[in-house]
């Protein structure tokens, strides 16, 4: 039985490699670029995606001459529609059986087969074949986004909607953060708004654990917009109970008002390999990993940063007979006796003044905030982590890769210990980075962690959220490593390929990604969604709060009959 309503045309001609020409039987205008189509053929129900529409005539010389002018009007319309078209060209994306027609005796036996598990259960493949010539091709309904993206009582999370007619499209938040993610865009297409509504279902659902680097103290307390002046509702305001707001410094203050608690680093935990991170902002000589050893085999590990703070440059002694030399406790004096260039030594320790004056590095911190850090992440609540006044790429770069150290340390043994002793299944954490050019760029991306965790801590249930406006600045290896990738619009065309980069018929997406509308389009990417698909991205607002917190659902609802009818059976 064939569905005839929404029906746009039928297949005239295409193959697996150059996708499917759908001859239109209503105004070209009525479809878009990358509008969700479904082609109806027997058992089987095609979905596929738009990504072109061209012009036809049977004869180049009606499409040369205009016949409306020539003819009566009724003629000309005739003329017109008997021999120019639209042809739509689809890429199939997924096939899913549907069974001979309901209520016949195949469909019982059909049926019969899948309970009885001779059968498997109708699931949506990869496209392996074509529908036969005329098949007849529809917009896909509210039933058909359903199927394909998830339904709403299997725990999934509303992210938009089809552009043409409104139908919520959800991503499964549970697959979200199973792999890393990014979210991708120009400057003001609103990456921190889709941001915020990603990081509120993750919290709403208890999907997982979040700690997020709020770089600009934009996600925990309240916010302005900045282009309409508006309040932007912050995510502890939403979640007061589950979310923490940690500050950078002692008696750090975020935006007039007093966070949870506050973030202060203990020198003891300070690694070399934090200060190597920080080469190209501090611009360190490449004998500094020569001086950094000595010092760490000097004093240790947990203390080498200390004693080199208070180290003193160019502090001199005179001996008996009146010459100077360098005085105990100077660099110089630490430097000769332990067979390191002075002059190396010397112009390290002034270039690391820029740490050594940080207010939120202390030799004994008032409490071992980082630990606190872990511990509220490990109980399955989240974390903004607020830098204040710290919103230099020095303090960014350093304190974000040590507190994700740590976390990789103890995600690391507790899921080590979950698999070799049975112990309690660590939480799945997701770590929001913006700015991520910054700390995955080609020359960075081999020394953060954050790199070892996009490719490597997935199987230790950690994975990142990237925030970037930037990919192409992104290395590529940490690139290929995303599941999920959710753009809006991107001008350069190294940053739209970039967040192609690896996907299936990227030639067609390349296009549809640069026509993205500048502000609540989206394009759904990758791993984490069963297809592609652009769509109208949810607003921020209290319409949005009320739909999360279980006030109107915002989405119709379909009694069974409907929902059977809009699939086409």
């Amino acid at each position: 039985m064939i569905n005839s309503k929404n029906t746009i045309g039928y297949v005239v001609s295409g193959s697996l490699k150059d996708n499917l020409q759908i001859r239109l039987t209503v105004p070209s205008q009525d479809v878009q670029e990358g509008a969700f189509v479904v082609v109806e053929s027997g058992d089987w129900l095609f979905f596929g995606l738009a990504i072109d529409l061209r012009l036809g005539a049977t004869d180049p010389r009606f499409a040369d001459e205009q016949s409306g002018e020539r003819f009566p009007h009724h003629l000309g319309e005739l003329l017109h529609g008997a021999t120019l078209y639209t042809d739509l060209e689809v890429m199939p994306a997924l096939m899913l059986e549907r069974g001979p027609a309901l209520g016949t005796d195949a469909y019982d036996q059909w049926n019969a087969e899948i309970q009885a598990g001779i059968r498997p259960q109708p699931r949506a493949v990869p496209v392996k074949t074509i529908p036969p010539h005329h098949a007849v091709t529809r917009m896909a309904s509210a039933g058909d986004i359903a199927e394909i993206f998830g339904k709403e009582e299997e725990g999934n999370f509303v992210i938009g909607h089809t552009r043409e007619q409104g139908h919520p499209v959800r991503i499964n938040l549970k697959k979200f953060t199973q792999r890393s993610a990014g979210i991708f865009g120009a400057t003001g297409t609103g990456k921190s708004f889709l941001a915020r509504i990603v990081l509120a279902g993750l919290m709403e659902h208890d999907t997982a654990s979040v700690l997020v680097m709020d770089m600009h103290n934009e996600y925990g307390f309240d916010d302005t917009a900045s282009d309409t002046g508006e309040t932007v509702v912050g995510l502890k305001t939403k979640f007061p109970a589950k979310a923490r707001v940690v500050g950078l410094g002692p008696g750090a203050q975020i935006r007039g008002q007093t966070p949870d608690y506050n973030l202060e680093i203990a020198m003891r935990d300070i690694r070399p390999s934090d200060v190597m991170l920080l080469a190209r902002e501090l611009n360190l000589r490449d004998t500094t990993p020569t001086t950094l050893d000595a010092m760490v085999k000097t004093f240790g590990m947990g203390d080498w940063f200390h004693e080199f703070k208070e180290m003193k440059v160019g502090a001199t002694t005179e001996t008996e007979d009146g010459k100077k030399i360098p005085a105990p406790g100077s660099v110089a004096h630490w430097a000769n006796g332990v067979g390191v260039n002075v002059m190396a030594a010397e112009a390290l320790h002034n270039k690391l003044r820029r740490l050594f004056t940080k207010e939120y590095i202390r030799q004994e911190p008032a409490a071992d905030s980082v630990k606190e850090v872990i511990e509220t992440l490990k109980a399955g609540r989240h974390v903004v982590l607020s830098f204040g006044n710290f919103e230099s790429d020095l303090d960014y770069l350093f304190v974000s890769n040590l507190l994700t150290r740590k976390i990789r340390s103890a995600w690391e043994t507790l899921t080590n210990a979950y698999r070799s002793s049975g112990g309690k299944e660590p939480k799945q954490l997701i770590i929001v980075v913006e700015e991520a050019h910054k700390l995955l760029n080609r020359e960075m991306a081999a020394q953060t962690t954050f790199s070892t965790i996009a490719r490597e801590m997935r199987k230790y249930y950690v994975t990142l959220l990237i925030i970037d406006q930037r990919p192409s600045q992104i290395y590529d290896e940490v690139m290929s490593q995303l599941g999920t990738r959710i753009s809006g619009w991107l001008g350069d065309e190294d940053d739209v390929r970039a967040v192609l980069s690896g996907l299936a018929g990227r030639g067609a997406l390349r296009g549809m990604l640069s026509r993205l509308q500048p502000k609540e389009e989206v394009l759904l990417l990758g791993w984490g969604v069963p297809m592609p698909l652009p769509v109208r991205s949810r607003r921020y607002d209290e319409n949005f709060w009320k739909e999360l917190k279980g006030g109107k659902k915002g989405i119709s609802e379909q009694s069974a009959e409907e929902s059977i009818r809009e699939l086409g059976f």
